[in-house]
């Protein structure tokens, strides 16, 4: 046998076995990769946080799901922060494959060398892998998959397209994803305006955000700093000499309390409106949309600070909602006291008694039917008699008060007269006053029984404030409006919302409606045994508003408005307490100072005045024409040809002073017209008390 021979023979054997392991790996990884080609492209979109913008764009909030995130294009994020993160994660990161072959080899040895894993090998693409797809658990498995998907990136994506992602999912600590988010959280600016100090100090904090958050040690997070600082010069981003400078740089950090809220009931209204218009909440909550609202931001800071300079009683509760009676928009809303205490939103969830905030809709009805503002009936205390004589119902005025006297419907309305409410409920049958309602926009179930015209049922806060929008604009029905805009992350626009608003109810008898709610607040119209019922807050108002107060035993109701501003407030006790009389003010109060500072700087609008509606000045307490010896004159609306034509002679005077008895010289329209035929039907359902 050939000694050489078989020398040779060996030396090929020997030569086999890693040709063959180095064949079938280099099979193996060609498979690897083929197969990876061949999937699909894996999906880069994450989670992102959806934001919320006030009507002037301004940002007022997220929805939050515990992270914090906005995705922006790689073109937006300034170069600053691209080239500290290279430095100081992967240098390579433009020539390798997704898998560094050197930090690896590199990474193997220094660990060897210091028994610990003491210097990682993953490159941007693997971390971003990671990130996406992967549990952050140390294991092998874990490993192979990262690479697996890391490849897959690279196979099907541009670099910068890695690198975007990669910089718009990092964690930056304290709930912050993303460098966007981090630029905002940690200096109040957008990714594009950091400087290479602050970008630095950035990119240090995702190898240990519990650790390199300056937020948490600011020491240990410099030193970071430092590092990244020398990478970059390293890596030839920056020279030497701008690393000092960039050292010394002073930060000025602008830590956000995240857990401080604005306008919460809002947002909870605005998530509920988005998911009845189909947006699905985990979308909502996840999908990084832009939703713009109707919110005003001043006038929302002012709602909340009234709230806790005012609401001193500790138990007390509230609700308040602001509009533009034009578009329904809803500009301001205060759905409780303290939001953390309690999420319930009394503006929107809530359904109180509405007291005497009913009336305007029951005098509405009365104006259709033919009574006039200056229609009379007799203020006395009364038992009425319904259902065939079977049922009885006695009602009875604040502190049981009574005129005792024929009132005219403008000082009824004004003096929130019970009595006068409650003939014209019987008047008009008690189906009536629910259809008015109704049009007007109500949607609670309201029963045709007498004590519906003082507020017994059951109605929403913003419900009820909207429903008084078409005796602020003219006669129109609108919805109330909470957003008009949302966008989802790719800018794509995914839902517009307009304003509603239809003509529904007639302008004529809306204009003269709001022209006798203007007498809440007008003292003049006072009478011997009440006073109007917005005496306490009319000297605070400096322009024309109009509105109705409402009261029960556990409720105290504002409404009010301008022709550009209306509000409702509602303060009382979750569980149903009686209101004490100090309480029952705050609403009031509320709603005159919020209106006051809301409409500090906008115009003094007086209310429209249809064409076929007629200006008349009368005597508010016989609603005769005014003479000049009137006390009190009013001007007082009325519908083309129903005004009063007689004048009042009960205050005029001869030369020597004496009062004239005029009852012979003039028609006498107040003793033979107080009481209209049509008001002996009301002699069928009532029994006088003596």
């Amino acid at each position: 046998m050939n000694p050489r021979r078989n020398k040779h023979k060996r030396r090929l054997r020997l030569w086999t076995i890693p040709i063959f392991f180095i064949l079938t790996c280099a099979l193996l990884a060609g498979g690897v990769v083929f197969y990876a080609y061949q999937m699909e492209a894996p999906p880069l979109q994450v989670a992102q946080t959806t934001t919320l913008y006030a009507q002037d764009a301004s940002p007022i909030g997220e929805f939050e799901h515990s992270e914090q995130r906005y995705w922006i294009p790689i073109d937006e994020m300034g170069t600053a922060i691209q080239e500290a993160t290279l430095a100081v994660e992967d240098r390579r990161f433009y020539s390798h494959p997704g898998l560094d072959p050197v930090r690896i080899t590199r990474a193997i040895i220094t660990n060897l060398q210091t028994g610990r894993k003491s210097e990682g090998a993953s490159t941007i693409t693997q971390q971003y892998a990671r990130n996406l797809y992967l549990y952050h658990d140390k294991t092998w498995e874990r490993k192979l998959h990262e690479a697996f998907y890391a490849l897959r990136l690279e196979l099907h994506y541009s670099k910068e397209e890695i690198l975007e992602g990669y910089l718009n999912t990092i964690y930056y600590g304290h709930g912050v994803y993303g460098i966007q988010a981090a630029a905002d959280a940690y200096f109040s600016k957008p990714a594009q305006e950091l400087t290479y100090a602050e970008a630095a100090m950035l990119a240090g904090i995702p190898k240990g955000p519990s650790v390199y958050s300056p937020f948490i040690d600011e020491e240990a997070a410099r030193e970071r700093q430092r590092i990244v600082l020398a990478s970059l010069t390293a890596a030839g981003f920056t020279s030497p000499e701008e690393e000092r400078t960039y050292v010394n740089e002073s930060l000025s950090f602008t830590q956000k309390d995240r857990a401080k809220t604005f306008a919460p009931h809002f947002k909870d209204a605005v998530r509920a409106e988005l998911m009845r218009a189909g947006i699905d909440e985990e979308v909502i909550n996840r999908g990084g949309l832009k939703i713009y609202t109707t919110l005003d931001v001043e006038m929302q800071e002012h709602a909340e600070a009234l709230v806790q300079e005012q609401l001193t009683e500790a138990n007390v509760e509230v609700a308040l909602t602001a509009q533009d009676p034009r578009t329904g928009a809803v500009v301001a809303m205060i759905g409780g006291k303290d939001y953390d205490e309690s999420a319930f939103n009394r503006a929107v969830q809530a359904r109180r008694h509405s007291g005497s905030t009913m009336k305007p809709f029951l005098y509405y009805a009365a104006l259709e039917h033919g009574l006039h503002p200056n229609s009379m009936l007799k203020s006395e205390e009364t038992t009425f008699v319904y259902d065939e004589g079977r049922e009885e119902y006695k009602p009875s005025n604040f502190n049981h008060q009574y005129a005792n006297d024929y009132i005219t419907m403008l000082q009824a309305l004004a003096l929130s007269d019970n009595i006068y409410a409650m003939k014209t409920h019987f008047l008009l049958g008690f189906d009536r006053l629910g259809e008015t309602a109704r049009e007007f926009g109500i949607t609670s179930e309201l029963r045709a029984t007498p004590s519906l015209a003082l507020g017994t049922a059951e109605v929403g806060v913003l419900e009820m404030g909207n429903a008084y929008a078409p005796f602020a604009n003219g006669g129109s029905r609108v919805a109330p409006q909470l957003v008009t805009q949302v966008d989802a992350a790719d800018g794509t626009t995914i839902l517009e919302v307009s304003p509603r608003k239809e003509e529904v109810l007639n302008p004529a008898y809306t204009a003269m409606m709001t022209n006798m709610m203007q007498g809440m607040f007008e003292p003049s119209l006072n009478a011997s045994y009440a006073s109007v019922t917005g005496a306490s807050i009319s000297e605070a108002l400096d322009r024309p508003v109009a509105g109705k107060s409402g009261s029960t035993l556990a409720d105290s109701w504002m409404i009010g408005f301008t022709p550009q501003l209306l509000t409702t407030v509602w303060t009382g006790y979750d569980d149903g307490s009686s209101l004490e009389r100090g309480d029952s003010q705050y609403a009031k109060k509320l709603w005159a100072e919020f209106m006051k500072r809301s409409l500090d700087a906008e115009l003094k609008l007086a209310f429209h005045v249809p064409e076929n509606v007629h200006e008349v000045d009368i005597n508010p307490a016989n609603g005769l024409l005014a003479s000049d010896s009137c006390p009190v004159s009013r001007t007082t609306l009325f519908y083309n040809g129903t005004e009063p034509t007689d004048l009042c002679t009960s205050h005029l005077a001869d030369a020597s002073g004496a009062v004239e008895e005029a009852g012979e010289s003039l028609p006498h329209q107040h003793e033979g017209g107080r009481e209209r035929s049509w008001l002996g039907r009301l002699t069928e359902w009532t029994q006088d008390e003596d």
